[in-house]
């Protein structure tokens, strides 16, 4: 495993992460308990240092789960989570009222009840689970973030940005407010890399990137006949013609790398993609498996794609809203 320095935070952190949503249980079909607690330990046996997760995963599952594993290891292991909206719109409009959605004794109270599930007495990273650019400029929900790390609660703010709309935090990083962020970013949705990720290598902003795999699709392991389970919210996300559409988009980006690296997995390609831009810190592949936390971990040995390749690569550049929008017919 290698290690990169987390921006103005400057702790060494892996740069293949845990992602810990599906171990929630409840959005990405049945999930063993026993199996969630052998991959959390096998990724920090292989040098994981960082955990993400969020108080929506399972109802607080994810978080308990972690804790449970924490107190078993002696490791230093950072964690983040998420505070989710108030308002269950999501994303918010623009022009949102942040007191509606993270009023700040809301954003306390939820606090003591992630700690309570991870069986920590603070944070690494607390995390707001969306945004809308109108919070920028509001001084409440940073107060109450204040507060937290006055009283050791949390030690760093986050944001985790909406999908489509990755620039609407740039307000609060100018403004010195947030020490993180977490955005989507992989060889589809390659946005970030032209506007967000230049300013936060400027200002020493730490970078999360999740969804390296896009919902799993950039492993190339779906077919046209590839069913979710009901409540799987991948059954949502590629409903319609989102699927068909995806799995030509994959193939092209597998035919791409079959010419260059015909022995890699696109799983892996995928991983190496993130991993080469220099704004990022840690990508959070989701790991639900003793399996999968090996592969995706072996993809840290300083590899990364050429300049040239990142180059061609833009070719498949795709900016999509598949959670909100069905794709186009052609």
């Amino acid at each position: 495993m290698r290690y990169r320095t987390f921006g103005k935070l400057g702790w060494k952190i892996s740069e293949i992460s845990f992602g810990a949503w599906a171990i929630g249980g409840d959005m990405w079909g049945p999930q063993d308990d026993a199996e969630s607690i052998r991959a959390l330990h096998r990724a920090i046996d292989l040098g994981v240092n960082f955990i993400d997760t969020a108080q929506g995963y399972g109802k607080g599952h994810s978080e308990e789960l972690i804790g449970k594993v924490l107190k078993e290891r002696r490791e230093e292991i950072y964690v983040a989570t998420k505070v989710p909206p108030k308002e269950a719109t999501w994303p918010p409009p623009d022009d949102s009222d942040a007191l509606k959605f993270f009023p700040p004794d809301y954003i306390i109270e939820r606090c003591e009840g992630s700690l309570k599930r991870l069986q920590r007495d603070c944070i690494d990273i607390y995390q707001f689970h969306t945004w809308a650019t109108s919070f920028n400029i509001r001084d409440e929900w940073f107060e109450a973030m204040m507060k937290l790390k006055e009283q050791g609660k949390i030690r760093a703010i986050g944001v985790s940005v909406p999908d489509t709309m990755p620039d609407n935090v740039i307000g609060a990083l100018a403004l010195d407010k947030v020490q993180t962020v977490q955005v989507i970013y992989n060889i589809f949705e390659q946005y970030p890399q032209w506007n967000l990720f230049p300013l936060c290598e400027k200002l020493g902003v730490g970078v999360i990137v999740r969804v390296p795999f896009d919902e799993g699709a950039l492993t190339g392991k779906y077919t046209a006949q590839t069913t979710f389970p009901e409540g799987d919210v991948r059954r949502h996300y590629f409903r319609g013609r989102n699927l068909p559409a995806i799995i030509a988009s994959v193939e092209k980006v597998r035919e791409f790398k079959n010419k260059r690296h015909p022995k890699m997995s696109m799983a892996e390609y995928a991983l190496r993609f993130c991993l080469s831009h220099s704004a990022m810190h840690t990508v959070i592949p989701g790991i639900r498996s003793v399996q999968q936390a090996g592969m995706n971990i072996a993809a840290s040995d300083g590899k990364w794609l050429d300049a040239e390749e990142l180059e061609e690569l833009k070719q498949f550049a795709w900016r999509k809203d598949f959670w909100h929008e069905e794709v186009a017919n052609e």
